[in-house]
């Protein structure tokens, strides 16, 4: 037989159950907020049609979503002549009809049109799967990741936006992060930035180029769109608004003289300055929430406002984002009707715990008691300890086989586990169990019911 090398697909892992513990504290805590704020969840699944995904996430996004080729004889259907021409736009729809999840925003759009009749809008709803992207791997950037998304579709009360910022805000802080920055923006006001630069009607161009300022600076971004063919006046009209200093509020004022000629860039100001409103009636903390011309987003999708989330003092790039949907869901036949979410990035949250040394309280824990194997005249009392145990909501387990008292506590050792209760000739003749704690290292003899009581506390 054929030895396959034990390896897994560049950009996915395995995780310890360590590392699962430290995760399940990151979903945990998030799930919490968003429960506090009174989002429901679902689950969507992991494979959706071809067509569902591509053209909502520009052409570089489209470039990075995992196909699944067609069951069968999948290359039938192929013409020949495109086959050999290596035509991948006629080859494509003919060879996959289905895809990995790119994000979970679009199977939610398709989510709700299919399911209106049983969603009462406006609808909150949070989600915790995996996605996928062909992307290259690098620290803080895998092909298989979680996310944690938010969304509330149904409504465009700027209230939603108001309080996703919040929740960003909560659940960091509860993750135990306290150096990071919310950066919100607004299409809209991007829109009129380019707009009154002269360059309005070439905005995705422009917004995908300034979504990589954080990546390779000004001057990078001036080149790219010199390249592009934009003239350097125009350009620099542009790129002056990135310069703008001041309080949200001071940033906005100058807004509002810049771009009184663009009707898309007023409304944009208006639109934030009733979430920065929200904001301060909640009592949140401009310094943490803060207002970014530069911030774009590169989805196709966005309308209006934009969230990107980063922790300062970790150069890992961004562990959330989000934004304002306007027609997501018209493309499956569901007119006028409005959304905005975020989104958490769990794989790159757990990097930035880890880095930062947060994650060293989450100790991966599932047994509770050990019960030692180490005498054949105690196994059938050990095995109804472990059932009365267990009856009582404790988890437990005992060692597999017969083995010497060091081997029994080395296991429980290792794994972790905090009680062990050890039965012997001398536990048997009074009827009790030496219920040891691993922690402290005290070990006393106790009556059944003082095992279930001290375990359960």
């Amino acid at each position: 037989m054929e030895k396959i090398p034990a390896t897994l697909p560049k950009g996915t892992r395995d995780f310890s159950p360590a590392v699962m513990a430290g995760r399940n504290f990151i979903f945990d805590t998030i799930k919490s907020v968003f429960r506090k704020y009174g989002f429901q969840q679902i689950e969507t699944p992991s494979i959706e049609n071809l067509r569902t995904l591509t053209g909502k996430y520009g052409d570089e996004g489209d470039k990075l979503i995992f196909k699944i080729l067609n069951s069968g004889e999948y290359l039938n259907k192929v013409d020949d002549k495109a086959f050999a021409e290596k035509d991948l736009t006629e080859i494509t729809p003919k060879i996959s009809e289905k895809a990995l999840r790119y994000d979970l925003t679009i199977p939610f759009a398709r989510y709700v049109v299919q399911h209106r009749n049983d969603i009462t809008f406006p609808f909150k709803r949070f989600q915790i799967q995996p996605v996928w992207r062909a992307d290259r791997p690098q620290k803080g950037r895998y092909r298989e990741f979680y996310q944690c998304d938010a969304d509330v579709i149904g409504t465009d009360s700027l209230l939603c936006e108001a309080e996703l910022a919040a929740i960003y805000d909560e659940a960091l802080s509860k993750l135990g992060l306290e150096d990071y920055t919310i950066r919100l923006n607004n299409r809209k006001i991007l829109g009129g930035l380019i707009e009154v630069a002269g360059m309005g009607e070439r905005f995705m161009e422009v917004t995908i180029a300034i979504d990589k300022l954080d990546k390779i600076g000004a001057d990078g971004v001036k080149k790219e769109l010199l390249e592009k063919g934009f003239r350097e006046s125009d350009i620099d009209t542009l790129m002056m608004a990135f310069t703008v200093t001041g309080s949200v509020f001071e940033k906005l004022e100058w807004l509002q003289g810049h771009l009184k000629s663009s009707e898309q860039g007023m409304k944009g100001v208006e639109e934030m300055i009733t979430v920065f409103d929200y904001l301060k009636n909640f009592g949140q903390f401009e310094g943490e929430v803060t207002l970014d011309f530069t911030l774009a987003r590169g989805l196709d999708y966005y309308t209006g406002t934009i969230y990107e989330v980063a922790v300062n003092d970790v150069k890992i790039g961004s562990i959330g984002g989000g934004g304002r949907y306007d027609n997501l869901t018209e493309v499956f036949g569901l007119k006028d009707v409005t959304g905005v979410g975020i989104s958490f990035g769990a794989d790159r949250i757990y990097d930035v715990l880890e880095e930062k040394g947060l994650l060293k309280t989450q100790i991966a824990v599932s047994t509770q008691v050990f019960i030692c194997n180490f005498d054949k005249a105690a196994h059938n009392i050990s095995l109804g300890l472990m059932a009365r145990l267990r009856k009582e909501g404790v988890s437990v387990e005992m060692y597999p086989d017969v083995a010497k008292v060091k081997k029994n506590l080395q296991y429980a050792n290792n794994n972790n586990i905090p009680f062990v209760i050890m039965i012997g000739d001398e536990e048997l003749k009074q009827n009790k169990f030496t219920l040891k704690n691993m922690i402290t290292g005290d070990q006393d003899l106790c009556s059944l019911e003082e095992v279930i009581a001290k375990t359960k506390s």
